[in-house]
């Protein structure tokens, strides 16, 4: 089974650390990028198949983390197990995040392949 992984990041170092800790598991995984929460709304109506995971930060320019959620939350198609994957350790912005019932876990930066294979292995 190959899994498929939305990173949606404005910085390109965490989608190269995400692409790294992919390369570290023993299972097929493909990439897909978005550098923020709108880009990653119009790539979501575009794609053949949704993502099983998708990465979220939360500070970007444009649509931001939480607005990303909001719109994410209003659509039709939810499917995916959304990750909040950022360097903000503030409880307000946690709390936030988590109150939506597709929000999985809530995660500081950065991605370990460790994390990786265990949400992966959950979705099996």
């Amino acid at each position: 089974m190959t899994y498929h992984i939305l990173v949606i990041d404005d910085n390109e170092a965490d989608h190269v650390i995400a692409q790294y800790a992919i390369d570290e598991l023993d299972t097929d995984v493909r990439l897909h990028s978005a550098y923020d929460g709108q880009e990653a709304l119009n790539m979501l109506d575009t794609m053949d198949r949704l993502p099983d995971v998708i990465f979220v930060d939360i500070s970007m320019p444009g649509m931001n983390g939480h607005e990303f959620l909001a719109a994410y939350a209003a659509r039709n198609d939810i499917c995916s197990v959304i990750v909040m994957l950022t360097s903000s350790d503030q409880s307000d912005d946690k709390i936030r995040c988590m109150d939506y019932p597709f929000v999985k876990d809530y995660l500081v930066k950065p991605l370990e392949s460790t994390y990786l294979e265990l949400l992966l292995a959950s979705l099996q």
